[in-house]
């Protein structure tokens, strides 16, 4: 952790130090876990073969799309309360109180789906649905405190270190994973006993891995004394108003948010069917699937590190081109994967792809996002990231459904994302963008 950036001479009180900076990477470290097993990899497959697996009488389209479902409805109940959640953690100065919350609600609802067995399918629905909407808050939450923390020339490479130290984080609790699941089919066991232990170490390192988070990162903002006679919730939809009403100021930031909903609604389909996908087309069975997604993490968290500093040299926005330019390539490859070997090179380039793009996004928000509006305005890109989450799994979950389980048509969807995605990036002017913010927080 060398490389994180250092406190500025200039502005010194302001600015955190190394070892807050760590412990804000820390909490990308600790919920990366949750992702990993429970959205891509062992409870996503588990879930469609098992909970709701033809011998309990669903079929492989039916059971992927309520796959979708409850990652969709999770998706659209953050995409309604992010805003809201960003504005009145900005008047109140509590982000750190909310993230906390979020936390400890992700973490008791990956635990509680350790006792999703075949055939609880509402409860597993309820339970990811739960667990998905608190693990989003806690992502838009934690991404308020960047522009706190330090100037706008480092927000590239601090974002790419979270990211980066995230996928080390997914590839740890993989790791673990893939230990025990080996041991259990060594002992006998199924995967009725394994998968739930799974969550247990899921949540588990959740919980011990984002301690020095809620010990060390501080609350910089100050609380913004407001009309007594009006509501934390009158008061957020008023400032919600009042950001929507300014979109001529930020046009650059309105425009990416599109942008990005555009291409994440492709990253978010990834991230939650892949495995789906590895399994039901290539064959891939659980400790393959493990196998694959760590060393895809190893690859994203290399992706993540190289784009932080490239972004900084370069800028956001052309480092962002070539990133939609690598997933439209790892995309086609996936879909003309024919044999396990053709699945472990799609899998590495997409995953150079993920950690690269994902370290941008936030980044450029953040760039764009006048300081005193950043968690606002972060929750306008939590609000993005949910929809295309909703978008994009959704849309793949509907054609599977309607093609009778064929995923190779499915991912058609998520090509055409990226290809969209990349156009419309032309658009975004991104020095325009900062000039925007700034003249914002000099002339509010």
């Amino acid at each position: 952790m060398n490389g994180i950036p250092k406190k500025t001479s200039m502005d010194d009180k302001k600015w955190a130090g190394r070892r807050e900076l760590i412990s804000w990477a820390l909490y990308d470290f600790a919920n990366s876990g949750y992702t990993t097993v429970v959205q891509t990899t062992i409870f996503s497959a588990y879930f469609v073969a098992v909970v709701a697996g033809v011998s309990q009488g669903f079929t492989p389209g039916l059971s992927t799309l309520l796959w979708s479902i409850a990652i969709g409805v999770a998706n659209f109940v953050v995409m309604i309360s992010g805003p809201l959640l960003g504005a009145i953690a900005d008047h109140r100065a509590c982000k750190k109180f909310f993230l906390l919350v979020s936390s400890v609600g992700c973490i008791i609802a990956t635990a509680l789906l350790a006792f999703v067995g075949p055939g609880d399918v509402w409860l597993g629905m309820v339970l990811v649905t739960g667990s998905a909407i608190m693990f989003a808050s806690g992502e838009s939450l934690i991404a308020a405190f960047l522009p706190e923390l330090v100037p706008e020339e480092n927000m590239g490479r601090l974002s790419g270190y979270g990211w980066s130290l995230g996928y080390f984080g997914g590839l740890l609790t993989l790791g673990i994973c893939l230990a025990y699941i080996t041991w259990a089919k060594q002992q006998g066991l199924s995967e009725t006993h394994y998968v739930p232990v799974t969550l247990l170490i899921t949540a588990t390192i959740f919980a011990l891995a984002a301690a020095p988070t809620f010990i060390w990162l501080r609350e910089r903002a100050i609380p913004v004394r407001r009309d007594s006679t009006l509501s934390n919730l009158q008061v957020s939809y008023t400032r919600l108003a009042n950001t929507f009403k300014e979109a001529a100021r930020f046009r650059d930031l309105l425009w990416f948010l599109i942008t990005l909903g555009i291409y994440q609604s492709g990253v978010s389909t990834v991230v939650v069917l892949a495995a789906i996908y590895a399994q039901e087309v290539i064959g891939f069975d659980t400790q393959s699937l493990i196998i694959l997604i760590m060393v895809v993490n190893v690859t994203a968290a290399v992706g993540a590190l190289i784009c932080g500093h490239l972004q900084d040299r370069i800028g956001s926005v052309p480092t962002l081109a070539i990133t939609l330019v690598i997933w439209i390539i790892a995309v086609i490859f996936a879909l003309y994967a024919s044999k396990p070997a053709d699945m472990w090179v799609a899998g590495n380039i997409i995953g150079l792809a993920m950690g690269a793009s994902q370290a941008v996004g936030r980044a450029l928000v953040s760039k764009f996002s006048p300081t005193e509006r950043a968690g606002e305005f972060l929750g306008l890109w939590g609000l993005v990231n949910r929809l295309s989450a909703i978008l994009g799994p959704l849309s793949y979950g509907l054609i599977n459904y309607f093609s009778d389980g064929n995923h190779r048509t499915s991912l058609v969807s998520t090509l055409l994302f990226f290809i969209f995605g990349l156009v419309l990036l032309t658009q975004v002017n991104e020095h325009r963008g900062k000039a925007s913010a700034i003249s914002y927080q000099h002339h509010p």
